[in-house]
């Protein structure tokens, strides 16, 4: 492990960057939806969930860290916290292979998508549908936002499990705080 690397993940420090990379990731998601009028879809509501878990998660865990502080904690939370993001790796994984047409959508993912700049006040009364979880509106080196979030909750959880076995105990003398 890098030098550099390595106390950054080996402590507290890791939760707090992966708080803020999950906020980074939920404002980013907002942004394309409030700014570029691209619609989430079903599945793309659910991947977001995982970042909303993983930052309670992290406030929580960050909180608890001040109350008991030591390094078997941070081992258990740094897992759980990799499982939250490989949860999230899964789910946009499924949603980049219902893009591809890999696997069939689930049912509440066949809506029309909804322009919205026609919507008016009266217009929000009424049900409109919801984005297509089979139509990817924009590729990037040819991986769509459930492709590029796949990767990143992947790295994201892979980050986790190494700072929980950097922040694990070699020997009775480490059990106290990080």
């Amino acid at each position: 492990m890098d030098a550099a690397l390595s106390p950054l993940l080996r402590t507290w420090r890791w939760p707090v960057i992966a708080l803020v990379i999950s906020l980074t990731m939920l404002a980013t998601a907002h942004a394309f939806e409030r700014l570029a009028f691209l619609l989430p879809c079903q599945l793309c509501l659910r991947q977001r969930e995982v970042y909303w878990a993983a930052a309670a998660m992290a406030v929580t865990g960050i909180i608890l860290w001040n109350i008991r502080n030591n390094r078997r904690f941070l081992v258990a939370f740094n897992v759980m916290l990799g499982l939250v993001f490989t949860t999230g790796a899964v789910v946009a994984a499924y949603h980049a292979g219902v893009e591809w047409s890999w696997w069939p959508a689930p049912s509440g993912c066949t809506g029309e998508a909804v322009d919205v700049m026609a919507l008016s006040l009266d217009g929000l009364n009424d049900r409109t549908a919801i984005a297509s979880c089979t139509d990817a509106p924009w590729r990037m080196l040819g991986l769509s936002m459930a492709g590029w979030n796949a990767l990143v909750s992947l790295g994201l959880a892979a980050t986790s499990f190494v700072a929980a076995g950097l922040a694990f105990p070699r020997s009775y003398g480490e059990l106290e705080p990080a």
